[in-house]
């Protein structure tokens, strides 16, 4: 089958963008990739479906891409030719690195700017003026810039890009992008990129499409059970404390990963709690800066830590609430005025389980269980990208139940078998770890999570905004600033960093501490003492005849007596 496959040098593409290829290590397209590329150099308008991790990003830009080097070659005029949206800023510039990963050999030609993030649009206008050639923003950003006649579109545009199409309704953009729509020429090219195909998207496509190719590719929105390992284990409030501690310092969960909560507050009593037992792990939600939550993003892509916390307050958000006008969408980052705790200062633009691709995760754990079935695939989508293996567990506590049927009903397969196994942990092994839980969760108290989370906003907002221009010219130290520091409002015991091994299971024991093992032997070996203290050391046994002060021994008195009497 691999001798049918289309590969990239039979696409017609140019060199440059081939050369940047071959340096992103691909060998060859994705199945999305394959049908899509050629499809869209044909110039047809695609409405693609792949699951998450499947490659849509290049899927779309590198066609884009081809399109501009094609135009360039009789048009040398400087103009806008691609728009790109996206649902959240994470996301934005992640399509931006991508596209400056395969213009690495062009960049005089092809020009790319994200304008998703949190800059002032007066800030912004100036790049806008240079008209880069593709630009990168979510709906509410690109129309304010458009209504501020920063950016104008009707005369140049040749390609729309709408990426992670099913969550731009959901994330209130409906209104945006239908005003956007009336800024754009008649006659323009569009991609429709998604994981689910929702109504949502449906409505997107009698809206943007013409004639479309619609790509449905893998059946499962979800790699197969060979590559994805998905579990459940049923557990109230405090056996989620106590299992989440014993799986990550057991080490019984090994690589990096991602653990999902619904609230802000929840993500920093879990921070908290992990912290009692020296467990690093960073929070990210959508009160922090956006320049931080990028920041973290790439450095653990980069490996610099191991476990992330992510919020994702998305799923919980109300669908049914007004979206928000023109005028307000353009401030890029509006702070919800809601009563509902916990709301103020967040970031609606924010989207950690969407599209984001976080690099090599291992597992991912839902510690709450997300509220729809495309959270869901959201979530565990950030593992087992491309190739590569993964594991989901999800905790379910009784009030969850619905919810887990929901999901299993939905991932039912052909031959009826459910997806999601039960995670067989005999809890009655842990037992010995609970009292050593109950007490770090008393010491996290409702003030220490209130402490913790204006402690963490306040440190990165320094790191964001004071030293974001001192970070630009001294890169090397912002690999420096780490984001997984202990916040310590609650009182740390220092005896739970340690685990004593009587409370290790006796099933865990050699694969807990390998070390334990060792050192049994080497007691073994070493000879007992024979006043059952200090073992006395080997020295003359080992040393001997080489040893100078040997010679004042008394025994030489002895020969000397013998040698008299004979003489």
């Amino acid at each position: 089958m691999a001798a049918d496959r289309l590969m990239f040098h039979e696409m017609g593409l140019d060199d440059r963008l081939l050369k940047a290829v071959a340096d992103l290590g691909w060998s060859q397209p994705t199945l999305i990739q394959e049908k899509a590329i050629p499809l869209a150099l044909e110039g047809k308008d695609l409405l693609a479906r792949a699951r998450t991790g499947s490659g849509k990003t290049a899927a779309y830009a590198v066609p884009v891409i081809q399109r501009i080097l094609n135009s360039k070659q009789t048009v040398r005029e400087q103009d806008v030719r691609a728009l790109i949206l996206v649902p959240t800023k994470e996301l934005g510039q992640q399509v931006q690195t991508m596209i400056r990963q395969l213009t690495a050999y062009c960049q005089r030609d092809v020009r790319v700017a994200d304008i998703s993030g949190k800059a002032d649009l007066s800030a912004q206008r100036p790049i806008l003026m240079e008209k880069p050639d593709v630009i990168v923003g979510t709906p509410s950003r690109v129309l304010a810039h458009l209504n501020a006649q920063n950016l104008i579109l009707h005369s140049s545009l040749e390609t729309l890009v709408v990426d992670e199409a099913d969550l731009l309704f959901s994330f209130g953009f409906e209104a945006d992008l239908k005003n956007l729509l009336c800024h754009l020429p008649k006659i323009y090219q569009s991609f429709l990129m998604s994981a689910t195909l929702t109504e949502d998207v449906q409505a997107l496509k009698e809206l943007l499409l013409h004639n479309p190719v619609i790509l449905k590719l893998q059946g499962s929105q979800l790699p197969d059970s060979s590559q994805l390992q998905q579990y459940s284990i049923k557990c109230e409030e405090e056996d989620k404390f106590l299992l989440i501690y014993t799986l990550l310092k057991l080490r019984l969960v090994q690589g990096k990963t991602l653990v999902f909560v619904g609230a802000v507050d929840r993500s920093y009593r879990l921070k908290l709690f992990l912290e009692q037992f020296s467990i690093p792990a960073c929070v990210l939600n959508s009160e922090l800066p956006v320049h931080s939550r990028c920041h973290i993003i790439t450095q653990f892509n980069q490996g610099f830590y191991d476990y992330i916390i992510a919020t994702d307050e998305q799923s919980l958000a109300d669908p049914t609430a007004a979206p928000p006008t023109p005028t307000t969408a353009g401030k890029g980052k509006k702070k919800k005025k809601t009563g509902e705790k916990g709301g103020k200062g967040k970031d609606k633009e924010y989207g950690v389980s969407r599209g984001v691709d976080f690099q090599n995760v291992a597992n991912v754990i839902n510690f709450d269980f997300p509220t729809t079935f495309e959270s869901y695939i959201h979530r565990v989508g950030r593992t087992a990208r491309a190739d590569n293996p993964g594991t989901a567990l999800s905790f379910i506590s009784h009030t969850e139940l619905d919810l887990l049927s929901e999901v299993e009903e939905a991932l039912m397969g052909e031959n009826a078998v459910s997806a999601l196994k039960p995670y067989e942990f005999k809890m009655e092994e842990i037992e010995g770890f609970r009292y050593r839980c109950r007490d770090a969760m008393r010491s996290v108290t409702k003030q220490s999570v209130r402490e913790a989370r204006l402690k963490e906003i306040k440190q990165e907002l320094l790191n964001s905004e004071k030293l974001k221009t001192y970070f630009e010219d001294n890169p090397r130290d912002l690999q420096l600033l780490r984001h997984d520091k202990d916040l310590h409002p609650a009182v740390v015991k220092p005896h739970l960093k340690n685990v004593p091994e009587y409370l290790i299971p006796e099933t865990l024991k050699g694969t807990v501490n390998p070390l334990l093992n060792r050192r049994r032997r080497k007691r073994k070996d070493q000879p007992k003492s024979q006043g059952g203290g200090v073992v006395k050391p080997s020295f003359k046994k080992n040393i001997q005849g080489k040893n100078p002060l040997k010679s004042f021994r008394y025994t030489g008195g002895r020969n000397r007596k013998g040698k008299t009497s004979q003489s």
